[in-house]
């Protein structure tokens, strides 16, 4: 077994470690079919052979090569360490600096089997082969504090000199030339080495298991309730979905959560399974009799079908032109949609074995597959909104997939960025980032699950003690289903991996509980550094036109400034790493992202930086929505103003006189 220190030592090259091959028992990405020429194969070889000295090239070279032929990239898998991969306690990281200590346990974390479906079995990435891996430990095992680590799409290019003040690592992800960020394009550059789909926070070290997802999953299904149903209490609800993967892992346990009965669909059986073991199933059926049969009778509130969602939707449909009876009242898709030719949605027509050796034998085929049982996914869902059903894109760019593949999704005097159903964005989530609040989260690389319990107490005073000090009644709606969500998190276990916890926060807010952790580290009650992070689904840190940018109404949601303003202001006002991606939750090409972290250890350095950063980090983004005509962002923004007199934002003015512009056009 390797060591944590021999990790950090550099590439072991005299002797090689023994090639063990592939890891058997975990998710590896589907095969690849990059279509590569000669001469593009000899450059990805060449690419993977230069991190090793001629002495050992011509041992390595036909072992590549074969990766490249059998996965379509070379993974490098003689150097997967022979190390249980977890996020080991921070001080046990041989490194100069805390900050280093706490990137290598988010490295570590998000490569954990019990937490990497996403970051490695899917598509999303925390790092493209075990050789840069090596380097990149050894990097950060020298790191000091006046070093700073850049990391182009998973190749750790150095350690260059920088100042205390500056980021320690700086990521960047997929940064493709616009006119070549196409998927065909994205395959061959992968397969060749020299970019890599970072995903959201997998690429930038911050995933932190489906934890993440289930939090928001809640959310939105809270206030689907709200806003569809007009209901506050989800009981006898029937929500249908699919999904149980690295995210839509997720639905299963939001579910139950929010009290709704979940019927969710899934055709790969370890996924399933793997939720199963983790006790977030209630019961399966590859049955679709059985599934009717307790959706009628509302007797159980978690259901999980083996199969396709286009099976249970068409079913669904069945039920109500024969009996009359509506048995569901709200439903999405939470398959990996945005990559839908890759193993993101499996075909009706085919069983998941058979698909996938498809999808590797004749991807033309499974295209035309996939893009029929698309076709007639959304006509089962268009019978069922006959009724009072309703249905949201989750963000996965399902909808674009289905227009794409000429499904009946259309709206009539539509932008090019709206369907028949809304995405969650637009109807659900899209004024809560208006008012600033997101996906913020932390972990504690004590790894000790009594220090989570300390932030978890600490939060929940926080935003307690913001409720009675008085907010406006939308702000404390948030503050109490986020204060019921720490609450539901430590009594479902929802932490897998490192000891984190995520919960929805505005400006306020987050900077309230960051100075309350940083304090609680000075006074010894956390036992180690915390690291402060978020998704990159947040209120600055994406430009997403299908999904987070999606209630953008100016004309400025294909542009990326925002994320891409986030990410530089977010490195000079003290964070401890920032990243920027293209790609992530919509796919590749479809989208900028970014995201931080930020290392509380206790100091008053910390405590500004942690002020002055997660301010600007809600800030950009509600500025930005409040230039786009959104009243509510516009309100945050004056009250921010008159809070803080170093923010200067003039604020747009109306105009509402149509009659003028026309006028004025026709002159």
């Amino acid at each position: 077994m390797c060591s944590l220190r021999a990790l950090c030592s550099g590439l072991p090259l005299r002797p090689l470690p023994e090639n063990r091959g592939r890891c058997a028992g975990v998710p590896h990405a589907p095969v690849r079919t990059p279509g590569l020429s000669p001469t593009e194969e000899q450059l990805a070889l060449r690419n993977a052979l230069r991190y090793f000295p001629p002495d050992v090239q011509e041992q390595l070279a036909p072992e590549f090569a074969q990766e490249l032929r059998l996965y379509g990239h070379i993974y490098m898998y003689r150097f997967c360490p022979n190390l249980e991969m977890k996020a080991y306690p921070v001080e046990q990281y041989p490194c100069r600096t805390k900050a280093a200590a706490a990137i290598m346990h988010m490295i570590m974390n998000n490569l954990d089997p019990a937490v990497a479906q996403v970051t490695a079995g899917n598509q999303g990435r925390a790092g493209s082969s075990g050789g840069k891996f090596w380097l990149t430990m050894s990097y950060l095992s020298q790191m000091t504090e006046e070093q700073t680590l850049v990391m182009y799409s998973g190749h750790p290019l150095g350690l260059f000199p920088s100042s205390p003040g500056a980021p320690r690592l700086v990521i960047t992800n997929g940064m493709v030339i616009p006119n070549y960020s196409s998927r065909i394009e994205y395959e061959k550059l992968f397969a060749m080495g020299v970019t890599m789909y970072g995903q959201m926070t997998a690429g930038s070290y911050c995933y932190i298991g489906p934890q993440g997802i289930v939090h928001g999953t809640v959310l939105t299904v809270l206030n689907a309730g709200r806003r569809y149903l007009g209901v506050e209490d989800l009981a006898g609800k029937v929500f249908v979905t699919s999904g149980l993967g690295g995210m839509s892992g997720a639905q299963a346990k939001a579910a139950v959560i929010v009290g709704c009965i979940g019927v969710i669909a899934e055709v790969d059986g370890a996924a399933l399974r793997k939720r199963y073991q983790q006790g977030w199933l209630m019961e399966v059926t590859n049955s679709l009799d059985h599934c009717i049969e307790r959706l009628r009778y509302n007797s159980w509130p978690g259901l999980f079908y083996v199969g396709s969602l286009v099976d249970t939707d068409s079913r669904l449909v069945h039920e109500l032109d024969t009996t009359g009876e509506l048995l569901v009242d709200l439903g999405s898709d939470q398959t990996s949609c945005h990559n839908p030719f890759n193993g993101g949605y499996y075909p009706v027509q085919l069983g998941f074995a058979e698909a996938q050796s498809l999808m590797a034998s004749d991807p033309a085929a499974f295209k035309g597959l996939v893009q029929e049982s698309l076709r007639r996914h959304v006509s089962a869902i268009n019978r069922l909104a006959q009724g009072n059903f309703f249905f949201w894109d989750y963000g996965n760019a399902f909808l674009l997939e289905a227009h794409r593949a000429g499904a009946d999704v259309g709206k009539p005097g539509a932008s090019k960025m709206e369907f028949r159903y809304p995405s969650y964005v637009q109807h659900i989530m899209g004024d809560i980032f208006s008012q600033g609040f997101g996906p913020f989260r932390w972990v504690c690389t004590s790894g000790d699950p009594q220090d989570l319990a300390v932030t978890d107490h600490l939060a929940t005073s926080v935003l307690e003690e913001a409720i009675a000090g008085g907010v406006n009644p939308a702000v404390k709606l948030q503050y109490m289903d986020n204060i019921r969500w720490i609450q539901e998190a430590a009594k479902h276990q929802l932490v897998v991996g490192s000891q984190a916890r995520i919960l929805y926060s505005d400006q306020k807010g987050r900077v309230a509980i960051a100075v309350a952790f940083n304090q609680a580290i000075a006074r010894g009650e956390i036992k180690a550094p915390v690291v402060l992070s978020r998704d990159h689904h947040d209120v600055s840190g994406t430009d997403s036109p299908f999904r987070e940018t999606s209630n953008i109404h100016d004309g400025s949601a294909f542009c990326a400034d925002m994320a891409v303003q986030n990410f530089v202001g977010d490195a000079f006002r003290g964070a401890t790493w920032v990243a920027l991606h293209n790609g992530g939750g919509v796919g590749w090409g479809e989208v900028i992202n970014g995201g931080f972290g930020l290392v509380l250890d206790g100091t008053e350095e910390a405590e500004q930086k942690a002020r002055m950063m997660l301010s600007w980090d809600v800030s950009n983004g509600v500025a930005r929505r409040c230039w786009s005509g959104n009243r509510k962002a516009y309100e945050i923004i004056c009250q921010t103003m008159q809070e803080n007199s170093g923010l200067v934002v003039t604020l747009p003015h109306e105009v509402t006189d149509e009659y003028m512009l026309q006028q004025a056009l026709q002159a």
